[in-house]
């Protein structure tokens, strides 16, 4: 048994640490325009699903932010017109909208950081489901949603007017305390950068055709906003350099950086990005840290203006490298400070092997993209700031003399025991496997998620120095030494198993004739136990799995068939904007693939296909069928234990006995991690009858808002 040192909160540091003088340049101040920032961390625009429908927990989320160090925290993009409206973002039309974007600042400079507002207009990109607005673009194209309709053509009128709604949504930002405002020119869904695009650009007026003339409108805009705001407002431009749609847009290498070049003097910061999410939020999966730098290097030869870019940056020596190579001023990050929104504060002081470094997954961008507040699979407290109360870096000290046990050192159990230990809790955590990680740990092996490894090795670092908790790898947990442990809470947090039947979101009855053919789930794979030959991977559970067992089946020598039930590959990816590069990717490997196809029936050497629309057949070859359905919780010990009843676990000391993550519902990472850290704050994960959270509601017929706590 081996016993760590004692946890520590985020403000009580390490004494013996400090920094090395070669980070010092990520804490020299920096002036842009008429402000100043502390240092060079800048927390980028990024959504949040929460916006104008959450604006209490939007705020705090900053505020905490900014308590970590970030010199500059910006707010998501924040449409200033119902023609370019956005569903679920901030707003800032008029004065109504002061209050609700004001909260944020106010939080922001509590803790000493810059506050940015991110103006927008989203043009053609949105189909203005509310206002029901014919939307505008600067030429007639279709909207950019699914929704059909068509965005016309801006006359001169519609120019004129859309520059007096950003100069008055730019003074109302002043207003409301911000000290950086943006001219949003970028990821190819905003009006500035539509009229800068040859693609989306059509005009044959003086905002159209040369680059020149369609530079107009964000040459204007800049001016329009130096003009209202800028003796006291620094004035950003996020830019998208390159659309990454080759000579018919924008490119980094041509227009994109002629643009820099053309206006180059005129705002106090470039914000640089590329394309849309699918690019510049790419996922780990398919690009490494830094990526982006071929697209911004060029960028500082070209403006004197302080440069901020983006690159999943989560290194500090590939932060100290970006501003020591000139190519970049500040450090942008957008999921890196939402994964450790501490980031900035933790280099600061030395603790770099307590950085909650970001693994690139985009679930966070995924609950955005659903309507739902944000969540991280590493940072279980985001979005639960104000809700809970939850603070990503302390947690109240143990109020009871419980000791606790956990069984399983997957995302859940350890996190629940990190958690737990910090508290002060004496916690002992058994696993069955020699190695701990769970879950995260077999998938990390598999094509593309080695960083979801970061998931285990950020709490194995945090508990191996805590004296309260020991590590028990290589131990299986009966009812029997539970009841002979003397812990006083149980948490199973054993995980789930992959079904090997067939049942999953399409099937809700055993697929027939598995019995005729070899059949593995992602358990199998996982564990070392590959098919062989031609082999048909029945994707039901639309995330990641399916694609990532193809692509390591087809580098061992299988003849891959992919078949869904769904339209597309891999479809949950759309939420977390990959999925079309993982059906690229798909396409390119799988010697065939079935979209909207379910298998019907496995036969010896065959697997019988059947269209989910017409329930027309057809038969592929198959040497064995890999199952990637449904998922059932790995719970027989919680049962056990429950089934000898409440008097037996009391005479053996045990007060309450808990599922935590997998073991309670199989879900994602993310959902694991957040239920471990519920139960380490709560000491349960069961339903209660008054709601857990505080919640934000409208005052029927107004826009008062009313904060209230539980069910009331």
């Amino acid at each position: 048994m081996t016993r760590h040192s004692s946890p520590r909160g985020h403000d009580e540091g390490n004494p013996t640490l400090s920094r090395p003088s070669r980070f010092d340049v990520l804490f020299e101040p920096l002036r842009i325009g008429p402000v100043t920032t502390r240092n060079r961390f800048y927390q980028v625009p990024h959504c949040n699903g929460m916006g104008r429908a959450y604006p209490s927990p939007m705020a705090a989320m900053r505020g905490i932010k900014a308590e970590g160090g970030w010199g500059v925290v910006c707010t998501e993009q924040c449409d200033i017109h119902h023609s370019g409206q956005h569903q679920r973002e901030l707003r800032l039309w008029d004065a109504q909208d002061i209050p609700t974007v004001a909260r944020a600042s106010e939080l922001i400079h509590e803790h000493g950081a810059l506050a940015g507002i991110e103006l927008a207009h989203n043009g053609g990109h949105v189909a203005n489901l509310e206002s029901r607005t014919v939307p505008i673009a600067p030429s007639v194209e279709a909207t950019r949603s699914l929704f059909p309709g068509t965005a016309r053509a801006m006359d001169k009128d519609d120019i004129r007017a859309f520059r007096r709604w950003h100069r008055e949504a730019a003074l109302n930002a002043r207003r409301a305390g911000f000290d950086i405002v943006y001219v949003y020119a970028g990821h190819s869904m905003t009006l500035p950068v539509n009229f800068l695009s040859p693609a989306r650009n059509k005009r044959t007026d003086e905002y159209g055709g040369s680059l020149e003339n369609r530079a107009r409108l964000l040459r204007e805009l800049i001016e329009d906003t130096k003009e209202a705001v800028g003796d006291t407002c620094a004035v950003a431009v996020r830019f998208c350099i390159d659309e990454m749609m080759g000579p018919r847009g924008l490119t980094a290498d041509g227009e994109g950086i002629e643009v820099v070049a053309l206006l180059g003097e005129l705002p106090d910061l470039w914000d640089i990005n590329i394309s849309s999410m699918a690019h510049d939020g790419a996922t780990a999966r398919f690009e490494q840290e830094g990526w982006q730098e071929k697209y911004v290097k060029r960028v500082k030869q070209a403006t004197t203006k302080p440069v901020v870019g983006v690159g999943r940056f989560t290194s500090p020596d590939t932060m100290v490298s970006m501003l020591r190579s000139g190519t970049l001023d500040l450090i942008g990050a957008a999921r890196p400070s939402i994964a450790d929104p501490f980031l900035p504060r933790k280099i600061e002081q030395g603790r770099f092997d307590d950085i909650r470094e970001c693994i690139g997954c985009n679930v966070c961008l995924a609950f955005d993209s659903l309507g739902a507040p944000l969540r991280c699979t590493q940072n279980p407290t985001m979005g639960e700031e104000w809700r809970r109360g939850w603070h990503p870096e302390t947690i109240a000290p143990k109020d009871t003399d419980d000791t606790v046990l956990v069984v399983g050192g997957g995302p859940a159990g350890l996190e629940a025991a990190r958690g737990l230990g910090q508290r002060g809790y004496e916690v002992t955590l058994c696993e069955e496997s020699r190695e701990l990680g769970g879950r995260v740990t077999r998938e990390a092996r598999l094509p593309g998620l080695a960083t979801y490894g970061r998931v285990r090795d950020w709490r194995l670092e945090q508990l191996r120095r805590m004296r309260n908790v020991q590590l028990l790898p290589g131990n299986r947990v009966t009812a029997d030494l539970v009841l002979e442990a003397g812990c006083s809470l149980v948490a199973v947090a054993t995980g789930a198993t992959w079904r090997d039947d067939g049942v999953g979101r399409y099937h809700s009855e055993p697929v027939a004739g598995l019995d005729d053919t070899e059949v593995f789930t992602p358990d199998d794979i996982m564990d070392g136990r590959l098919p062989r030959g031609r082999v048909v991977v029945y994707d039901d559970d639309h995330y990641y799995m399916a694609g990532v067992l193809a692509e390591q089946l087809t580098a061992a020598g299988c003849e891959v068939t992919f078949v869904t039930p769904e339209p597309l590959v891999s479809a949950f990816t759309q939420y977390t904007a990959e999925q079309k590069r993982v059906q690229r990717r798909i396409i390119e490997l799988c010697s065939a693939v079935h979209t909207s196809t379910a298998l019907a029936r496995a036969e010896r050497g065959t697997a019988r296909l059947a269209c989910t629309y017409t329930g027309r057949e057809t038969v592929v070859p198959a040497d064995a069928v890999v199952l990637v359905t449904g998922q059932v919780p790995r719970d027989g010990l919680y049962r056990e234990l429950t089934d000898l009843g409440p008097d037996v676990l009391a005479r053996a000391g045990v007060r309450r006995v808990a599922r935590v993550g997998d073991a309670l519902g199989p879900g994602i990472i993310a959902g694991a991690v957040h239920s471990g850290h519920l139960f380490a704050r709560t000491l349960d994960t069961a339903l209660t009858d008054e709601t857990p959270y505080r919640r934000e509601n409208v005052a029927p017929g107004g826009d008062r808002l009313l904060l209230t706590k539980g069910g009331a």
